[in-house]
């Protein structure tokens, strides 16, 4: 299986990002064809390998390493060369960064009109916010995500994953995507400014101004809290996710369980309309539905049937589920000590994609072949290196 279908297939992207968002946007890219050449610190390369092996390489395959100092005019020159033949440029620094180090967007589009050019921050290049520092958690904050209640007796809790980190990630690689296929029509490329902020606040702002505004906030008056629609403990603490704002899956379920429960087929509980005006009633008798059995027993009772179900995994049971795996959800990349896990590209595509083909680079092992690439001989490559360029 190749790629080669993708028009990204023999497009160039130089990255300059670092840490999670545009790391994980540019290996998405990778993914599906483009060739990204991942620039790095020549002595400590990305910060994100000091987080740990698997921390990088789960962020970074199919990618190809480079590293110079963008300090130094050689390492600026290099640059220079590379962005001339390159389809687009991401970098992830706070505003002015790169027009400091003499590549911000004017500079860069003086080179090579038709690149693109993705600036993928926090809080955007304008605004009263765009210099500040901030991280995932941020984000999340200032964006509203904490002000959409999500179950009836809900807490404040930060997600489990970066989710603002991967919600941006995932703008950035469609914009640019988007925009590097504009731009080899058109010949004319284009800067993107993608806020992490921006990516969330797209998610949550329309239902915070359902909560708090339509709804005054009260969770008894949102249709989006639903007291059927949520994660119950089993008796033994295993803990399961069901769904059943569907009305038909209510009725199967009181069917189902009508010998031991026959509250659920109350006349009050019939309709989702009347479920959500009695919520804390009816997340109650649920909760002590599912106490009444083991998380075993909750799963053969439920198997056969059609609910909307799923066993809430907490531990490494995720990689023995036989969906998953048929799926082609889980992979490894590379031998020995530098073998890495990879968790799959989520879509299928009929024509074909080989996302395990490429490691995680080693820091600076592309750094070469890019070079002589440029023109540069093998003196001029070691001479560079002898003087900390690359």
């Amino acid at each position: 299986m190749t790629n080669d279908w993708s028009f990204l297939n023999g497009m160039r992207i130089v990255d300059l990002s670092r840490l999670l968002p545009g790391p994980f946007a540019t290996q998405s890219l990778a993914d599906l064809g483009a060739e990204v050449i991942k620039i790095e610190e020549p002595k400590h390369g990305d910060p994100g390998r000091r987080l740990g092996k698997d921390m990088f390489a789960r962020l970074n395959r199919n990618k190809k390493s480079l590293t110079l100092d963008l300090k130094s005019e050689e390492g600026k020159g290099v640059l220079t060369d590379l962005l001339r033949s390159t389809d687009a440029v991401i970098e992830s620094f706070r505003p002015g960064v790169m027009d400091r180090l003499g590549f911000g967007y004017e500079a860069v589009r003086a080179l090579n009109p038709a690149i693109v050019y993705c600036s993928l921050s926090g809080f955007g290049q304008t605004g009263p916010y765009s210099h500040r520092a901030g991280h995932d958690i941020d984000f999340l904050a200032l964006s509203g995500y904490f002000a959409v209640p999500s179950q009836v007796n809900d807490k404040l809790a930060r997600p489990k994953v970066r989710l603002s980190d991967y919600a941006g990630a995932m703008y950035g690689a469609l914009s640019l995507a988007v925009a590097m296929g504009s731009a080899k029509i058109s010949g004319q490329g284009q800067y993107l400014d993608v806020a992490i902020t921006d990516a969330m606040v797209n998610w949550s702002a329309p239902l915070v101004r359902i909560a708090h505004e339509l709804c005054e906030g009260d969770p008894d008056k949102m249709s989006f809290v639903m007291p059927d629609n949520d994660i119950f403990e089993a008796s033994d603490g295993g803990h399961i996710a069901i769904g059943l704002f569907e009305n038909k899956f209510w009725v199967q379920l009181a069917a189902l369980m009508a010998s031991d429960f026959p509250q659920l087929g109350r006349e009050e509980y019939a309709t989702n309309k009347l479920r959500n005006q009695r919520k804390s009633e009816v997340h109650a008798l649920m909760s002590e539905m599912f106490a009444s059995k083991t998380l075993a027993e909750w799963e053969a009772l439920f198997g056969p049937t059609d609910l909307p179900w799923a066993v809430v995994y907490q531990d490494l049971r995720l990689f023995d589920d036989p969906h998953l795996q048929e799926r082609g959800m889980f992979g490894e990349l590379g031998e020995g000590e530098n073998k890495s896990f990879q968790a799959g590209y989520p879509t299928k595509f009929s024509a074909g994609l080989n996302e395990f083909n490429r490691p995680p680079p080693g820091k600076g092992q592309d750094t070469d072949e890019i070079l002589r690439g440029l023109g540069h001989d093998d003196a001029a490559i070691q001479a560079m290196r002898e003087a900390g360029v690359i």
